[in-house]
């Protein structure tokens, strides 16, 4: 069918055979075989001319589909190919606790011949190396930058808990705790230069029940912020309910926010071409993350 739409096109056999860089006897020979296959002939052959015949103008669309389809076949198996030995780079960042776990299984179960590469670096850089291809996708909070040339799917909502010392005034028993309990109490939490939407939520949720947040020693790492909040004067800080679920402190204990509870709606950052495999499989397995 090659041959018989490069003659179709050219309407000589000479030039047919230039065009698909093979013997011109080679191409006579194919078409024949082609016409012998049909039971019709495609072409009318004079010492001068070539031209098609009535059942060749039929059979030439019939070919175009044909050979379309044969090369997008190729096209398709060879992208499956490269995507099933493609390594996909994934922008994370502190806070994600069990679900990384949940959908590292997740993406292996749908994508087993790839593997997912987590990359921790802070939400300017991760969506940076996003647009750059630097990075094929990259967790974050909150909203793109006014801008961006990227695109954001919103995969699940991240709900806050408090943490607070065993010996707390409202650190016992286990229920809720309203943010009003704790305004006579420092807060430690990132600044707003270092996390703004995480620092911005707290300090508006505090302002919508009626009080600014007295602002501690920043947030530094975990296992300095909650060694100071276990044995110093009273204070409170905020983990993701992801986060706190894997967290063992002695003297901490973790306590959920009485409704409205603040919460984060968690994103995944995209580049708008067409996603691959793989990157489709990270989606879904995003977007199973269950409710924690």
């Amino acid at each position: 069918m090659r041959y018989f739409r490069a003659v179709a096109e050219e309407l000589h056999f000479g030039r047919a055979a230039e065009q698909l860089a093979i013997a011109q006897s080679a191409v006579s020979q194919q078409v024949r075989r082609l016409e012998r296959e049909l039971g019709v002939d495609l072409f009318d052959r004079t010492t001068r001319t070539v031209t098609l015949t009535t059942a060749g103008f039929r059979f030439l669309p019939h070919a175009h589909r044909i050979l379309d389809a044969a090369e997008q076949a190729r096209v398709d198996l060879d992208d499956l190919r490269h995507e099933r030995n493609r390594t996909v780079r994934l922008g994370t960042s502190t806070g994600l606790g069990g679900r990384l776990e949940v959908i590292l299984r997740s993406f292996a179960q749908q994508a087993p011949a790839a593997s997912l590469e987590l990359v921790s670096l802070t939400l300017a850089t991760r969506l940076r190396h996003v647009a750059s291809g630097d990075l094929d996708a990259a967790l974050f909070h909150g909203e793109l930058p006014e801008g961006s040339s990227l695109n954001a799917i919103p995969v699940w909502d991240d709900r806050l808990v408090v943490a607070l010392p065993d010996a707390h005034p409202v650190g016992g028993g286990t229920g809720a705790v309203a943010l009003a309990d704790l305004a006579d109490f420092p807060l430690r939490i990132a600044s707003r230069r270092r996390n703004p939407v995480l620092h911005d939520l707290i300090v508006d949720s505090c302002a919508a029940t009626g009080f600014v947040p007295i602002m501690g020693p920043n947030f530094s790492t975990d296992q300095d912020t909650l060694a100071a909040i276990a044995s110093g004067p009273p204070s409170w800080t905020v983990y993701f309910a992801a986060q706190a679920g894997q967290l063992r402190n002695p003297g901490i204990v973790f306590r959920p926010i009485r409704a409205p509870a603040p919460y984060l709606t968690a994103r995944l950052a995209l580049r708008r071409s067409k996603p691959t495999g793989e990157l489709r499989a990270l989606v879904a397995a995003c977007l199973n993350s269950p409710t924690i």
